[in-house]
């Protein structure tokens, strides 16, 4: 049976070998099989490539998602102004 750090080391190990994974931005806790990540990413495609990269990792009992999604091409504020602005010249 693999120990807790036997399992992280292998977390991340499969993290880090997934080209489809920002691996540095993704936080991994074991405690007692179960696996927990966190962070942020850009996009659900990486989010949920790393759900399936823990799911390969033998040992793992459960699994806790706490990786947040922040499109990195978010509206800021002043998009949002000046698509009102806009709007609003439209229909005048």
């Amino acid at each position: 049976m693999k120990t807790d750090l036997q399992i992280q080391e292998d977390v991340v190990s499969e993290l880090d070998s997934d080209s489809a994974i920002n691996a540095s931005k993704i936080n991994t806790a074991v405690k007692d099989g179960c696996v927990t990540l966190g962070g942020r990413v850009n996009k659900y495609s990486e989010k949920w490539a790393a759900e399936r990269a823990v799911q390969r990792v033998a040992g793992v009992k459960a699994l806790i998602i706490e990786i947040i999604v922040t499109p990195h091409d978010l509206c800021t504020g002043a998009d949002v102004t000046s698509g009102a602005e806009n709007v609003s010249r439209w229909v005048s």
